[in-house]
């Protein structure tokens, strides 16, 4: 019997604010642990929640670009439960009303386009941090009180390949949207995917099974394939998928198990008594999505429109920084798009890799290095001359013209001059003439190197070659 996957995708995306959803403690990463924590981050008697403005902006933003219908009034509830990642004992969410309802992500698979569906987009304030040791727990508070939007899907997905895509579509659009940095391994993301099998043709959902808090999109992958896999096995055997909670071992590459589970968790919702519903104007939606950052997906578009292939647009993408660098080179010269991507996931990456720096941290500005690009594309110097020239512009900015001609790279053109050298070379070399006109083609490879050495590199080989062809019929 063969089975289908039914699975669905919970993503938690930490905000990108200043302060946290609901008090002014400050919200940052890696600093020190219980350093960023104000009395109403933990529910000290007496402090009220305030509702943060700009969290509400990339909620809406985020809402839009998932093609969400957009709720004009904010309703919060409080989320009921007592654990010690929770120091209120109730966290403050939104239930019966989303801000976003009913949206979708277009996902492409072998160039074959697909429909996510997403059920519901809602902010919530983040629990706190646990680091469990051998003999007790550690709790950072220093998280509590963070901006989340979380983002449900529908049980559209059906393999580890379109979760995968799905979660990729998700992550860059709150990474261009600037309303996260969207880094898994720090936790800014972080995915629940629950999966179930059955028979194809059957509308009758399987046993769940929750995979939780997965960091990266390939372990998304890896751990739906290994789960699909497992609970074939079990059924196929004729054994009974278990309602469980598993994690995903790296190591492994295997899914163990964290807990099982048995009756759902009631959480006892009732609305937040400390914030009132909140009208939305129009105007303010409609300012939130106009003033949103340019997405990947137009930034692919506009590429590919000024004749960028598709593939190199979707790589150029991967990497925010070094993509509003690429915006910066194709706003001034989009003539030179593939040269500028030539140039950034070459030479520019290899630096960047190798002196472990971000573009932003790199010296060079766009335009000298569009600089650098027309004296190649106007052959006043070579692609070799070029590359010694960056690697000194590259960590001091200066102008590329300048930096060629005092390092006597600067390229000859001139076409008498290498006319000159062509019959200099060729007088020098009388047997490489005959072999030419044997038929042995290495011979004039041989005559243009001799005359780009008798020249220091300079003579420009492609006028080097025709005059060193023309040179030979004559001969």
């Amino acid at each position: 019997m063969n089975f289908e996957p039914v699975i669905g995708i919970e993503i938690h995306v930490e905000m990108k604010t200043k302060t946290k959803m609901f008090s002014s403690a400050p919200n940052a990463f890696g600093k020190d642990p219980n350093t960023l924590v104000q009395p109403t981050d933990i529910a000290f008697p007496g402090t009220m929640p305030v509702v943060n403005k700009q969290a509400v902006i990339n909620a809406i933003r985020v809402s839009s670009a998932l093609h969400m219908r957009i709720d004009n009034e904010l309703h919060f509830d409080r989320k009921n439960y007592f654990y010690s990642d929770l120091p209120k004992g109730f966290q403050i969410t939104q239930n019966e009303r989303p801000i976003g309802s009913e949206g979708y992500v277009e996902i492409e698979i072998d160039g074959t386009k697909k429909t996510i569906a997403v059920e519901r987009l809602h902010m919530e304030e983040d629990t706190c941090k646990q680091l469990h040791l051998a003999d007790c727990t550690l709790v950072d508070y220093n998280r509590a009180g963070t901006p989340l939007i979380e983002i449900v899907s529908k049980p559209d997905i059906r393999s580890g390949e379109e979760a995968m895509k799905y979660v990729e579509a998700i992550r860059n659009i709150v990474i261009y949207s600037d309303v996260s940095d969207g880094k898994m391994e720090e936790g800014s993301l972080r995915c629940d995917v629950n999966i179930s099998l059955r028979p194809y043709g059957s509308e009758i959902y399987g046993t769940k099974v929750e995979i939780k808090n997965l960091n990266s999109t390939a372990n998304v992958k890896l751990a739906i394939d290994y789960e699909v896999k497992r609970q074939t096995e079990l059924l196929l055997s004729g054994n009974l998928v278990e309602q469980e909670t598993r994690r995903f071992d790296e190591s492994k590459k295997e899914t163990v198990l964290m807990r099982k589970k048995t009756d759902a968790v009631d959480y006892k919702y009732f609305p937040e008594p400390n914030i009132v519903p909140i009208r939305l104007s129009q105007e303010f939606i409609d300012e939130a999505i106009e003033t949103c950052n340019e997405l990947a997906d137009s930034k692919i578009k506009r590429y590919v429109q000024l004749n960028l292939a598709k593939q190199d647009a979707e790589q150029m993408i991967q990497n925010r920084s070094l993509c509003l660098y690429f915006d910066k080179l194709v706003e001034l010269k989009p003539e030179l798009i593939k040269q500028s991507w030539n140039w950034l996931m070459g030479d520019v990456s290899g630096y960047l890799n190798r002196n472990m720096m971000t573009i932003d941290e790199m010296k060079l500005s766009p335009m000298n290095l569009l600089k650098l690009l027309e004296l190649i594309e106007s052959k006043e110097i070579s692609i070799a001359q070029a590359k010694k020239v960056f690697e000194r512009i590259v960590s001091t900015d200066e102008e590329p013209l300048k930096v060629a001609e005092e390092m006597g790279l600067k390229q000859n053109s001139n076409t008498d001059e290498i006319q000159a050298l062509v019959s200099a070379v060729i007088d020098e070399n009388p047997q490489s003439v005959i072999d030419f006109k044997n038929g042995k083609d290495r011979a004039m490879g041989f005559l243009i190197g001799q005359v780009m050495k008798k020249s220091q590199g300079k003579a420009n080989p492609q006028i080097a070659s025709k005059l060193v062809s023309e040179e030979l019929k004559r001969r």
